[in-house]
């Protein structure tokens, strides 16, 4: 995440640059156009290194769940919890049947992802009555493990070699073997475990894995600029699983 951050803090140095290029903004304290020059090629500079910076490995020691069985290795990942006054097959229930229009900002956030264009069908552009879980698995995405009441695995390809467009395999032993350089493969779980004290902690985490340095490096980029949306993404995701589950429970 703090890569991200200082991508926008990059991106935020080049707009000011460039406006004070133009004109120079003086209650940034910025008075000269040469200023402006400087701040945004200062600009340049701190976002193409956070852009660029190499992405370490990290791999599962000791797997612990379905997720660590399909994505043991990965490159980026994102993790998120939130506790669920509700027993387990509520919240598991909960999570298989939310829908976009109960996550908050989830349309604003794809819109801005998708750049405003339309598309068919797919967890960036879904129907608001359908589960989003199953408009992701009936559209891009494989149904990789499934532990009920307690845990789902998702994944997709996201990154293929130019002009390979691969159809997403039709078994999880299929997804596990894409290991040939030219890809990335997201991969996306969300866990149940019962709280001693009662409820439960719903986890939802996505790792990535590029399966060779120029893929990881193209990924990296990519990454970098829409995490900040994918994290309240996932957020707002987990707050509206809790928002069913909790209802249903009372």
């Amino acid at each position: 995440m703090l890569l991200s951050v200082i991508v926008y803090l990059g991106l935020m140095l080049i707009l000011i640059g460039a406006l004070s290029a133009l004109v120079p903004l003086r209650f940034l304290a910025i008075h000269r156009r040469r200023t402006g020059w400087l701040v945004l090629l200062t600009g340049l500079v701190v976002a193409g290194v956070a852009l660029t910076r190499p992405a370490s490995e990290t791999t599962v020691a000791a797997p612990r769940t379905r997720l660590d069985e399909f994505a043991p290795a990965y490159q980026f990942n994102e993790v998120h919890q939130i506790p669920v006054n509700a027993t387990p097959d509520r919240v598991y229930q909960a999570m298989l049947q939310v829908t976009a229009a109960e996550i908050p900002l989830f349309r604003t956030l794809v819109w801005i992802r998708r750049g405003g264009a339309t598309g068919p069908e797919g967890i960036l552009n879904p129907s608001d009555q359908i589960p989003i879980l199953t408009v992701a698995t009936r559209t891009t995405f494989l149904k990789l493990a499934e532990e009920v009441n307690r845990e789902i695995v998702i994944g997709t390809v996201v990154l293929a070699p130019p002009g390979v467009r691969l159809p997403l395999a039709a078994e999880p032993s299929s997804y596990k073997a894409l290991v040939q350089p030219g890809f990335a493969k997201a991969t996306m779980s969300f866990l149940i475990e019962p709280l001693q004290s009662g409820g439960c902690l719903l986890r939802t985490e996505t790792r990535v894995y590029a399966t060779d340095p120029v893929s990881c490096g193209s990924f990296a980029r990519y990454w970098r600029v829409i995490r900040p949306g994918s994290e309240l993404i996932r957020l707002m995701w987990l707050r509206a699983i809790k928002v069913r589950a909790e209802a249903r429970d009372r």
